[in-house]
């Protein structure tokens, strides 16, 4: 770890202009809160391995700091050596703040300009104005020249998703989006979110692990669509996708990389940028009056699922709940392949750790009195129940209702650090304000983590659809909750003195689905286990 810093403060001695820090984010040139084994500078030159969140590091001539949220303070504390100092977000200032207040006039902060988004830059940019410090863009990335052994990049070809499973074509996306940029009198957008792109074109990858994603950037203007991807992954099957979708192949990402392709400002005048999830990069080549920054219009348009996105969700979920009851049997007879994300597999005190993965210099053994935590996309329980049946008027956001799951737990003083529902449900001021619509999917996922002892989170994915309420204040119309997650609660975990009749009946209902749902899927000694775990309970 010594080598690396010492190996990075060199390079920043040397730069033109010499920089006084150098910030290496999480982010990848998409602004991706998971990103490739490619990727993972901040990891590498730290040692921290937190899997997700808004996580950087700073290291100056002298020193060397993390900042990560209320989720990985445990890991990091663990994780990082002594010669770092561990920056805990919301107690801790921000490091715009740290920067402006520690380092000295004029000093000058280096960071790779594609690995920040615009939101990011501008709020330093104001934050260093006070003592004439400078946000500066290097032109390659530091970290990368001293990373000796960096993973290759993938070269896994685009696979094409089938209508079947996309509900509606690249030209009827495409025209949605063009029509927004008539409304918002913009000539062209920049799409560099990986979700946004693989959404708009239909197509999946495996360029990051656990995501169906790929890297790439699309460009769209009135009259023209553009694919930006390494030519490697093409495939047939993909340029006949997007010619009949009278979308262009572009053949590698070089060009817009290096901002010298040109296609968005032909048209000119106005190019749409989501701030959020678009790089500076892109952004300081460009004259701020010919950028219109405004949330991309996808990420509303991918939110809302059509009626085949919808039913094949709930399919998924429901193959879903019938793989964990079967790990579960397994499980209880003891003591999986292709995740969402890395299995979080825990016993006692590693279970605290919130995202904790096994790993052989830190595992424990199980044992029968400990609480074993095991989350794999997978779920305190009165605070989850809260939120699955909460209604509410048509124009809250998620932010609004984050309070239902916790208060069960603040009425004994306790609390969680991480969003009840880090999509589109959650308390982080960096989530989207974004009212709550029929047909969005979010997650109900209250938990509870005790330092060194033990670990609970509960977690189902929840379907905003409209409710049918006896009266309709305002006129506003209400809405309320499905959930399409199906796995039982541990029977032994809940404390039928602590739930209410109303409850009780939720657990029981819930129960009882599980059962019917899973049934087809479970041979004679599972479907045994599966009836057990799914009486109904009475306090």
């Amino acid at each position: 770890m010594a080598d690396k810093l010492s190996a990075l403060r060199s390079l920043m001695s040397s730069h033109s202009p010499p920089l006084d820090a150098v910030v290496v984010p999480s982010e990848d040139y998409h602004q991706s809160e998971y990103v490739s084994d490619r990727d993972k500078r901040r990891e590498f030159i730290s040692g921290f391995t937190g899997s997700a969140g808004r996580c950087l590091a700073l290291i100056t001539m002298h020193d060397a700091r993390l900042w990560t949220d209320g989720r990985y303070f445990l890991q990091a504390e663990k994780e990082l050596s002594d010669q770092w100092k561990l920056m805990r977000m919301g107690e801790d200032p921000p490091v715009e703040i740290w920067i402006s207040e520690n380092l000295p006039e004029a000093a000058a902060i280096g960071v790779d300009p594609w690995c920040i988004s615009i939101d990011t830059a501008q709020r330093w940019e104001r934050a260093f104005a006070k003592k004439q410090q400078k946000l500066v863009p290097t032109s390659t990335n530091l970290t990368d020249q001293i990373w000796k052994d960096r993973p290759a990049a993938s070269v896994n070809p685009v696979v094409v998703q089938s209508l079947e499973f996309a509900g509606r074509t690249v030209a009827e996306k495409l025209q949605d989006l063009r029509e927004k940029l008539t409304q918002e009198k913009a000539n062209s957008i920049i799409v560099t979110a990986l979700d946004e792109v693989a959404w708009l074109y239909n197509i999946r990858g495996s360029d990051v692990s656990y995501c169906p994603v790929v890297h790439a950037f699309a460009i769209v203007t009135k009259e023209a669509a553009f694919f930006y991807v390494d030519q490697r992954k093409v495939s047939l099957e993909l340029v006949s996708s997007l010619s009949a979708n009278s979308a262009d192949h572009k053949g590698e990402a070089a060009p817009i990389a290096e901002g010298k392709d040109g296609e968005a400002e032909k048209e000119c005048n106005l190019i749409w940028m989501d701030p959020r999830s678009c790089c500076y990069a892109l952004y300081s080549k460009l004259k701020s009056e010919q950028v219109l920054l405004q949330q991309s219009p996808l990420a509303l348009q991918k939110a809302l699922k059509n009626p085949v996105e919808m039913e094949g969700l709930k399919k998924a979920h429901v193959r879903d709940g019938a793989a964990v009851v079967q790990f579960l049997v397994w499980l209880d007879k003891q003591h999986f392949k292709g995740l969402s994300f890395p299995t979080i597999s825990s016993v006692g005190p590693n279970a605290a750790i919130i995202h904790y993965g096994p790993n052989p210099g830190t595992c424990a053994e199980m044992d029968p009195d400990s609480i074993y935590l095991f989350d794999s996309g997978a779920q305190v329980l009165k605070g989850h129940i809260a939120l699955d049946v909460a209604r509410f008027p048509k124009g809250t956001n998620g932010h609004a209702l984050d309070i239902l799951a916790r208060i069960p737990l603040w009425k004994d003083g306790l609390d969680y650090r991480h969003g009840t529902g880090p999509h589109l449900i959650s308390f982080r001021p960096q989530a989207q304000n974004v009212p709550l619509q029929a047909s969005m999917t979010v997650t109900d996922e209250p938990g509870y983590y005790e330092d060194g002892n033990f670990g609970i989170r509960l977690e189902n994915v929840l379907v905003i659809k409209e409710a049918n309420t006896k009266f309709n204040f305002g006129d506003k119309g209400y809405l309320e909750f499905e959930h399409i997650t199906w796995a039982p609660y541990q029977r032994k975990l809940i404390d039928l003195n602590l739930l209410t009749p109303e409850e009780v009946k939720w657990v029981n209902s819930y129960h009882s689905k599980c059962c019917e749902l899973l049934a087809p899927y479970m041979d004679e000694s599972e479907m045994a286990w599966l009836k057990k775990a799914t009486e109904a309970i009475n306090n």
